[in-house]
């Protein structure tokens, strides 16, 4: 199993950042790949996240169901269709990060776990001649630089921001 595990710091409190790290439906202005998201469910426990992502010439829906929430501490997920991934959002509150303009902050850890070469070889409509194992080795990067995109552009809509700043990223585990 490979794991992304990184880390910034918002500057809002806990209960102010959490529903923005629940809104899965607001995550396509986060990256450039995801195209739309679909829910069914009411946002809650067992709510399922369609997510329809486009890369390359390859277009697949990964199916997200939420397995847990700790409001405003974590929320845990877990793809349900061809491919073994879980993962957890988790704020904690972090005041010691806060510049002086501001009042509080918060730590945002995205997490997750995963095993790229569970796939479902027939999930995905691959072009002629392209191999699972030359996707795999393609898109393993990126997922690092597209996790750290989404968590940048987060920290831009939590604080409300116009100009985004530049947003520390901590990089704890990665593949």
């Amino acid at each position: 199993m490979d794991r992304i595990l990184l880390s910034t710091v918002a500057y809002r409190p806990p209960e102010e950042v959490f529903p923005y790290v629940q809104s899965f439906t607001d995550y396509p202005r986060y990256t450039d790949h995801l195209k739309s998201v679909s829910v069914h469910g009411d946002g809650g426990v067992d709510s399922i996240y369609d997510l329809h992502l486009a890369w390359w010439k390859l277009t697949y829906t990964a199916r997200s169901r939420v397995t847990n929430i700790d409001a405003p501490q974590s929320l845990e997920w877990q793809l349900t269709n061809d491919i073994d991934a879980r993962g957890e959002w988790r704020v904690e509150p972090e005041p010691d990060a806060a510049p002086p303009e501001a009042e509080t902050a918060s730590r945002i850890y995205f997490d997750a776990v995963y095993d790229p070469y569970s796939a479902d070889k027939n999930a995905i409509s691959l072009p002629r001649f392209v191999s699972l194992d030359w996707v795999v080795t393609k898109v393993q990067p990126r997922l690092l630089s597209e996790a750290e995109t989404v968590v940048q552009r987060l920290v831009t809509d939590i604080e409300d921001r116009t100009t985004p700043r530049d947003v520390e990223l901590t990089i704890h585990e990665m593949p």
